[in-house]
């Protein structure tokens, strides 16, 4: 018992091996189910002796003889077919081998995703508008987003923010908004009330719309650095190519199926005042750019000098230019600069002012200028869906020198998350191995054990593929507990049929018959227990707060339906097959 704790144990190694925010969200759910497994573990030595002790000498269905009705039924069926399996050894493990390769053969058509999509029962809009809009007009463009929002059925209640205060943790301009909507889905299901609102929406002029929702958006955001799945980076030198090259991908990823609220960086040109700085005349007057910037920056932007108290109530003393200093450009030129020596001279003496059209904004990354291409994935798996832009961009789109692009979001995590659980659970099977040849004395029984484990991947495999055909973190955690589950039911009938051979001289088809019958009802009444358990949360799986619970029980009930029927038959099988010169 303790060493088929050890092992669920060591089956679980590869989630605290995860990094990054899926480390954070899984890592507690391999915390608890050892903690779990361990308490269980002390309970059945300490606790449940006791209890027998006590309990079990008054069962009246203890003082009958033989096994319960139930029993005997279930026993009388299984020893026929398994007396017939053991002489027929090649066909079953040819079927087996056959079952096992039409599930991997399933795995490359499955779809591939970070975390299973939320049902939080809102919606978060970003609503963008072009850069220079007014406050005024993105509020009018914001009612006009809630009154189409309000006209449907689904929709319950709506709030707004546009714009957010430059202190804010999430500043914003004045361009920006976020809608928070209230759902209560009727006759329509959510994709289908998604795919009539983003087509509604589109018809607003002059707007990018995305669709997400509040901790979605969030996590998109935390991953890639935009409220979307998928993002393209593109970083080069020139900000006007870096814009072709941006509305280049934009122009190949719009045909692309699957591809939702696509939407480029709003780079355009706008009017500007720009103050370039003479060095020359600069030096001459002894001045610095730091010098005159931190000039300008006062007179223009204001700089605190002071606070003043007012009852309760606490007032920034703010020192900067009056209003008809800071109007045109001839107030500007006119601007004093303070010199080393005393003097004080306009800012025309020492930089060249103009108006001028230029970038509403530069993104940089690592110093890097850069423009973002982003998306959201509907209708399709969001592994299918990177794969083809990057193909599509790849073959279509000639990258100069010293450009280049970069994907991020939330593929990148499910591609690290995925290769981590892979490395290590080989690792963890091999250390598994290592400790079954150690506890047997027989790398033959280590050896059988393992190979039993595919076993328990093809319900896995299957129940994916008929659960909507997605494969995401939350079912990979499924199959490394399916495999701490397979581990436990091979230890349970090897150790026995050892036991029957090696203690009650048993031959060794006697022990294989006998060790199979008395540990059915075992083996099944875990299977059981653990199915009632799941059954509720793979059900409910698009119940609100059961997105990623229920992509696990779907693994692992489907996963016990073939390890628990499969074991019982091909286990035997192996073990009277290859023990057989031994015995």
């Amino acid at each position: 018992m303790l060493f088929a704790t050890l092992i669920i144990i060591l089956v679980f190694a590869p989630l605290f091996f995860l990094s990054g925010f899926e480390g954070r969200l899984l890592r507690p759910l391999g915390f608890t189910y050892i903690l779990s497994i361990f308490a269980s573990l002390v309970v059945a030595l300490t606790i449940t002796p006791v209890l027998s002790y006590y309990l079990l000498p008054k069962l009246k269905a203890l003082k009958q003889k033989g096994d319960p009705p139930v029993v005997r039924i279930l026993k009388s069926s299984y020893k026929p077919i398994l007396q017939k399996v053991l002489k027929h050894p090649r066909m079953v493990l040819s079927i087996a081998f056959l079952l096992v390769a039409i599930s991997i053969g399933l795995i490359p058509i499955l779809g591939r995703s970070f975390l299973p999509n939320f049902n939080e029962g809102t919606l978060t809009l970003s609503v963008n508008t072009a850069p220079g809009t007014s406050l005024a007009e993105s509020d009018k463009i914001g009612d006009m987003v809630e009154t189409i929002l309000l006209d449907q059925p689904e929709v319950v209640s709506t709030a707004r923010r546009t714009g957010r205060a430059e202190l804010d943790e999430h500043a914003q301009e004045v361009t920006g908004a976020e809608v928070d909507v209230k759902l209560q889905m009727k006759n329509r299901d959510k994709d289908s009330f998604l795919a009539e609102l983003r087509k509604q929406l589109s018809l607003i002029p002059g707007t990018f719309i995305g669709i997400g929702q509040p901790i979605s958006h969030r996590i998109d955001h935390l991953l890639s650095g935009t409220k979307s799945q998928i993002t393209v980076k593109i970083f080069g030198p020139d900000i006007y190519k870096l814009r072709s090259l941006g509305n280049r991908v934009k122009d190949l990823m719009e045909e692309i199926e699957g591809v939702v609220d696509l939407a480029i960086e709003q780079q355009h040109e706008i009017p500007q005042i720009q103050i370039k700085f003479n060095r020359l005349d600069m030096a001459r007057y002894g001045l610095t750019t730091h010098d005159v910037a931190e000039n300008i920056e006062i007179a223009f932007q204001g700089k605190v000098v002071s606070r003043i108290l007012e009852g309760q109530r606490s007032f920034e003393i703010l020192l900067r230019y009056g209003e008809e200093f800071r109007k045109n450009l001839e107030s500007i030129k006119r601007t004093i600069i303070d010199t080393p020596s005393g003097y004080k001279i306009p800012l025309q003496q020492v930089a060249d002012i103009r108006y001028e059209k230029g970038p509403n904004f530069i993104s940089r990354e690592n110093v890097q200028r850069k423009i973002v291409v982003h998306c959201n994935v509907a209708g399709k798996d969001l592994r299918s869906v990177v794969n083809t832009i990057e193909s599509e961009i790849s073959s279509k789109l000639d990258i100069p020198s010293n450009y280049y692009i970069s994907y991020g979001g939330q593929f990148e995590s499910e591609e690290r998350a995925s290769r981590t659980i892979l490395i290590v659970s080989l690792i963890s099977l091999l250390t598994i191995f290592v400790l079954l040849a150690i506890s047997y004395q027989s790398i033959k029984s280590a050896i059988l054990i393992i190979i039993n484990l595919p076993l328990a991947l093809i319900g896995g495999i299957v129940a994916v593929f008929l659960a909507g055909g997605i494969l995401s973190i939350p079912s990979l955690v499924g199959f490394v507990t399916l495999l701490g589950i397979a581990t436990r039911n091979g230890i349970m009938l090897i150790s026995h049929y050892n036991h029957l051979i090696k203690e009650e001289n048993k031959t060794l088809e006697e022990a294989v018959i006998q060790g199979s019958l008395e540990r059915l009802i075992p083996i099944l009444m875990t299977a059981l227990t653990t199915s009632l358990a799941l059954i509720p949360l793979a059900a409910r799986g698009s119940a609100p707060g059961n997105e990623i619970q229920s992509p696990m029980a779907v693994v692992i009930l489907g996963g016990l339906v073939t390890a628990t029927f499969l074991n019982m038959i091909v286990m035997p099988v192996l073990f009277h097959r290859y023990f057989k010169k031994t015995a």
